[in-house]
């Protein structure tokens, strides 16, 4: 029986029971030789800079400390990290890519929560019920008498801002549902637009003309404000922005300014900074919807990333290509 390669957990700690059930921690070490005790919330303790010297693969998440050069000079024999979570921006440094480290990523596992959290959005937006909803708190009755003009999902313009994961699993979801689907992204020709069955838009006509925006590109220098004061401007009167991707992709002075006229609704599980201060306004105002940041993986959907990556570590430890490696000429470009 081939030897097990060496692996190292690299992650908050607390996370490792929720993230590898024991189910799901038996196939792990079914294929590597890992030891759930020992997990590396920094790389300078003792035992872990011992365990490093011998590590083969990484399986990190939330938490894991950078990847530096000092690090990888500690752990000559690692050939792969997996990264039970999103975006790996926050801890693998150029160093890995020059050294020939494969890297893998959960991240379209997480994309799944993060979907089906705008698309309830989107459905729930189109019904308006978060207006509708406090009417009939303060009012003690129905709101209305049946007929509501302008409220419903039939044929509601649906505008997505970025082909992500994200996006593109919201796409998919979107498509039984009797909705005109858009898509703005500078990455994205027509011939890809119509294989994901979207009609592709400028961004700014995307915002002239949806109902409802829904963001879905990552955080850059170029993506910073995206939505600012004019392109908020651009929106219809009575359109909705949900926003699940990154805070500064909205400029929130200017989407405090179009909530406090009542011009826009939005709903937004992030936002900038994260979490709000106690002061500000988006707590308050009727049409500004906000979670904590809860549309990614939580609670029992973590063990989906979990699951990803020991798969990924099955293929890796039989000579499988990974499914889910990251391109690091990409990278700069997705979340």
């Amino acid at each position: 029986m081939t030897e097990r390669p060496h692996a190292l957990f690299a992650m908050t700690a607390r996370n490792v029971p929720a993230v590898f059930p024991p189910r799901l921690l038996e196939r792990l070490r079914a294929c590597v030789d890992i030891d759930p005790a020992l997990v590396a919330e920094d790389f300078t303790a003792p035992r872990v800079r011992q365990a490093l010297a011998r590590t083969e693969v990484l399986v990190t998440g939330w938490g894991c400390p950078r990847l530096d050069p000092a690090v990888l000079d500690a752990a000559p024999r690692l050939r792969a990290v997996l990264h039970a979570a999103g975006s790996v921006k926050g801890f693998v440094t150029p160093e890995v890519w020059r050294r020939g480290i494969a890297v893998s990523s959960a991240a379209e596992a997480n994309a799944r929560p993060v979907a089906e959290y705008a698309l309830a959005m989107i459905l729930l937006a189109g019904k308006d019920v978060f207006a509708l909803r406090d009417d009939m708190r303060a009012r003690r009755a129905f709101p209305h008498d049946g007929v509501l003009p302008g409220v419903g999902n039939h044929g509601r313009r649906v505008g997505i801002v970025g082909a992500s994961r994200v996006g593109r699993r919201l796409i998919e979801l979107l498509r039984p549902h009797d909705l005109d689907v858009t898509l703005a992204d500078p990455y994205v020709d027509d011939a890809e637009a119509a294989r994901l069955g979207v009609r592709l838009l400028p961004l700014d006509d995307l915002l002239r003309t949806s109902d409802i925006v829904s963001l879905h590109a990552p955080r850059t220098a170029e993506t910073r404000h995206l939505v600012d004061a004019r392109r908020l401007g651009l929106m219809r009167d009575g359109a909705v922005l949900i926003n699940t991707a990154r805070g500064a992709l909205v400029d929130h002075d200017a989407l405090v300014a179009h909530l406090r006229s009542a011009r826009l609704s939005a709903v937004l599980d992030v936002t900038d900074p994260e979490p709000l201060p106690p002061g500000s306004a988006l707590y308050d105002l009727p049409n500004a919807f906000v979670t904590p940041h809860l549309a990614g993986s939580l609670g029992n959907e973590v063990a989906r990333l979990g699951r990803a990556m020991v798969e990924e570590a099955e293929r890796l430890t039989s000579g499988a290509a990974l499914r889910h490696a990251v391109d690091p000429a990409v990278l700069e470009r997705t979340a």
